[in-house]
């Protein structure tokens, strides 16, 4: 039988997934004593990201009659955020500009794609290489983006907002390129929606998580704001 969105192996998926990414990181908050630790923690997570990704990638190039290299490149938000995240914590600082924008698309591409993979019936097999590869990758990129905001390697602020700008520009970029250098139909969702039968395209999208984003911002400087107060007041 062919697997479905939460049919017993995709439920089963996100209890033991969920179960083991809590456990990693809660273990890690109570033993990792050191900054160093807590670093390994994570960098293993980019690690483990940084795979799942790129065998994502590989069962998408083999997957066809012909071999297709060009899809080692990820033509999604959510495939490209897992291999940006993954590079930026392996290689970069902490706190770069890179994670200013990758964060939330990681969070909630990782979470929204876990609880409802579209996917998960393109096989009889569960475990087929590009659905337990896409599953993965999303599930790792969640619980990095978590760690990374609670052992706070990234501090989320507006004075960082030309990041987003910037990291759109080049998704966009690069999905135009595909298109136009490898004839592919679509890339970022720049023509075919998110969802068919709506109008998310990626322009539609763009703004609408501008706006989201806003919103978070303006709440998290708010907290912060009434917090420091606080103190002053104390």
């Amino acid at each position: 039988m062919t697997p479905k969105v939460y049919g017993i192996e995709h439920i089963l998926y996100i209890v033991i997934t969920t179960a083991l990414a809590v456990a990693c990181l809660l273990l890690t908050k109570k033993f990792a004593k050191k900054e160093k630790t807590i670093n390994i923690v994570l960098k293993c997570l980019a690690g483990l990201l940084f795979i799942s990704i790129i065998a994502n990638r590989l069962s998408q190039v083999f997957r066809y009659d012909t071999v297709r290299w060009h899809l080692i490149i990820p033509d999604s938000f959510c495939g490209m955020t897992s291999l940006v995240l993954s590079l930026a914590v392996l290689l970069g600082k902490d706190d770069n500009n890179v994670l200013h924008f990758v964060w939330l698309l990681g969070l909630f591409g990782g979470i929204s794609t876990v609880a409802y993979p579209s996917f998960v019936g393109q096989n009889a097999s569960f475990f087929y290489l590009p659905t337990i590869s896409g599953l993965l990758h999303h599930s790792f990129c969640a619980t990095l983006v978590v760690g990374l905001l609670m052992f706070k390697k990234i501090r989320i602020t507006y004075k960082k907002w030309y990041c987003t700008l910037f990291g759109f520009t080049c998704y966009l970029t690069l999905g135009a390129f595909l298109m136009q250098t490898f004839n592919m139909n679509d890339a970022f969702h720049i023509v075919e929606p998110l969802l068919g039968g709506t109008p998310l395209t990626a322009w539609v999208m763009a703004p609408i998580y501008a706006v989201v984003y806003a919103i978070i911002l303006f709440v998290i400087e708010f907290v912060r704001k009434k917090k420091s107060q606080k103190r002053q007041t104390v």
